[in-house]
């Protein structure tokens, strides 16, 4: 009867954490994108940082609480098992709702970056350990795809003002009248509230599974590749379906491919700068099966259609079965 009860509270405690996740990265989003409206930084910016960084908040903190825990194989198994997830299974139900049509910026840069982010990892840990150096390596590399990232935005929002510029002088269109903002203390709130939440998630998230796990006997190794990843990518399942059903595959596909970007270079980036990250050989398999999954999506995006459609998203979602077959057998 206490194993029933302990598993029990357990469990709770990994949902709250689960919803405290989902809604608090919900919170800090709309807060923080306000802010930045606010003060007339550009919706594209907004888009690559703010928005991207903000579905992956829940990794980040899971993995940053796990790892100061000494629970790394949480750390890294959470971000491993959450790239693995938004590509086979968030795009693979996504891509079966409707055809994702990918766009050809993404499959140039983005997801190839998304590539050798996940070889310099597995490069990395190769030799057992994710050191401060390989920590800062990984922040770095992060820092320079995000001034790419902003740098592309602002050429590309200063293409489209020229061009909104001479459709106005011809009288194509009206000037654009800027949407209403919520009043600033209501936007700093719900930022903060959103910050609190995501740190209350992860204590729960991390507190619960981990408990789990020693429990039932299951290896925080499987903990972090499956439930753990599944409910820190609660976020980017809702966005990048929403985005299915409302046809815009842009914020589906680049939400995933860059969330799994944020994931390895900034989170376990700042998880090894605070204190080294074991990398056990395990996580070898499982960075190539991450590795193999980018391949599939950019091999479905290359097509004549350059989109990921029916057929790609059943490969992805039974590849998805065949890796959890594997992982219930160590």
């Amino acid at each position: 009867m206490d194993l029933f009860w302990n598993v029990t509270v357990n469990l709770l405690l990994l949902a709250a954490g689960f919803i405290l996740l989902a809604k608090g990265s919900d919170f800090f989003v709309e807060g923080a994108s306000s802010i930045a409206t606010r003060f007339k930084i550009p919706q594209l910016v907004i888009g690559l940082t703010i928005v991207a960084m903000g579905t992956s908040l829940p990794e980040a903190s899971v993995s940053i609480s796990a790892a100061l825990k000494g629970s790394a194989d949480m750390a890294v198994g959470n971000v491993v098992g959450s790239n693995i997830l938004n590509i086979l299974i968030i795009l693979g139900i996504s891509s079966l709702i409707t055809p994702l049509v990918v766009a050809p910026s993404t499959i140039k840069m983005e997801i190839p970056i998304m590539l050798g982010a996940t070889a310099l990892l597995f490069a990395l840990g190769y030799g057992g350990t994710v050191s401060f150096w390989g920590g800062a390596v990984m922040l770095a590399c992060f820092g320079a795809f995000l001034a790419l990232q902003i740098y592309m935005a602002r050429r590309g929002m200063a293409q489209e003002s020229k061009k909104d510029e001479l459709l106005e002088k011809s009288g194509a269109h009206a000037p654009k009248q800027a949407a209403k903002q919520p009043r600033l203390w209501i936007s700093i709130l719900f930022t903060v509230i959103g910050c609190g939440a995501i740190i209350l998630g992860s204590e729960c998230a991390v507190n619960g599974a981990t408990a789990i796990a020693k429990v039932v006997g299951i290896s925080d190794h499987f903990i972090g590749l499956t439930v753990v990843a599944l409910g820190t990518s609660l976020p980017e399942l809702f966005t990048s379906v929403t985005a299915a059903l409302k046809k815009n595959a842009d914020i589906a596909i680049g939400n995933i491919v860059g969330s799994n970007i944020f994931n390895i270079l900034f989170i376990l980036g700042a998880a090894a700068v605070i204190v080294p990250v074991p990398f056990q050989p395990l996580f070898r398999v499982d960075t190539v099966v991450a590795f193999v999954a980018g391949i599939v999506l950019l091999a479905f995006s290359l097509g004549k259609k350059r989109q990921l459609g029916r057929v790609g998203g059943a490969v992805m979602l039974l590849s998805y079965a065949a890796y959890f077959a594997y992982l219930v057998t160590l």
